[in-house]
């Protein structure tokens, strides 16, 4: 790889900008000064630095984020805030995308990634990754919303959800619960409980598959996911 598309694939401007920076004699390759932006560097094997800084080449960006409600899951939005929007520039500089989607007005954990390969064997129905979410529920949600849940609802288009299973938390005139579903169909979880007449006043994704929600994290906060967390989300079944 030429060393000025390295170093613009890490962050560090656009090619003419990376000119500039090579210009400076800023760049180093195995302790080697570079001005040349031809010049090919093997992005595993070499070493690179910019001011005397180690740069790491990696391909791929994993980020763990906390969705608040208002945001979109997309990329561009021609009227609302997405989240891509709240990522920095050095983020959204690699491209990432949602991984799946949440609504608008949902909150909790969203993967935003570059990955395709990742994305896609966490979005196909014939993985059944599990998704827990937490919910505050407008209506006495009981026991037999639990077993109808598990045998699997049908949905206001005909459609019959696969089996999902139903903790309840309080249960009362805002009952609050916890739903794990395999399947991700268009406001799953809220039309699930319509179908049981009850209504979805407050939601939020706790995980995805082996991935946990940070708690740490404030709505509108993302970090990069911990090599622990990666090896649990690319392991093979």
């Amino acid at each position: 790889m030429r060393i000025d598309k390295f170093l613009s694939n890490m962050g560090f401007g656009s090619r003419k900008e990376v000119k500039v920076l090579l210009k400076s004699k800023a760049v180093e390759v195995n302790g080697t000064m570079v001005k040349d932006p031809k010049i090919h560097v093997n992005e595993t094997a070499d070493t690179v630095s910019v001011d005397g800084e180690p740069v790491q080449y990696k391909k791929h960006i994993y980020l763990m984020m906390n969705k608040p409600q208002g945001v979109v899951s997309a990329t561009e939005d021609n009227y609302d805030q997405t989240v891509v929007d709240l990522l920095g520039e050095q983020e959204r500089h690699f491209g990432p995308f949602p991984v799946g989607r949440l609504d608008k007005d949902t909150e909790g954990l969203l993967l935003l990634t570059n990955d395709g390969q990742l994305a896609h064997e966490l979005l196909s129905p014939k993985k059944h990754v599990d998704k827990t979410y937490f919910a505050k529920i407008n209506g006495i949600v009981t026991d037999e919303d639990g077993e109808s849940f598990r045998s699997g609802v049908m949905l206001d288009d005909g459609y019959v959800t696969k089996p999902a299973q139903l903790k309840i938390l309080v249960s009362g005139p805002m009952s609050e619960i916890e739903l794990t579903i395999t399947e991700g169909k268009f406001h799953q979880v809220k039309r699930m409980f319509q179908s049981v007449g009850k209504e979805v006043v407050y939601l939020k994704r706790l995980s995805m598959g082996p991935l946990q929600l940070d708690q740490k994290l404030g709505l509108g906060q993302y970090r990069p996911l911990t090599e622990q967390e990666l090896e649990l989300l690319t392991r093979k079944k």
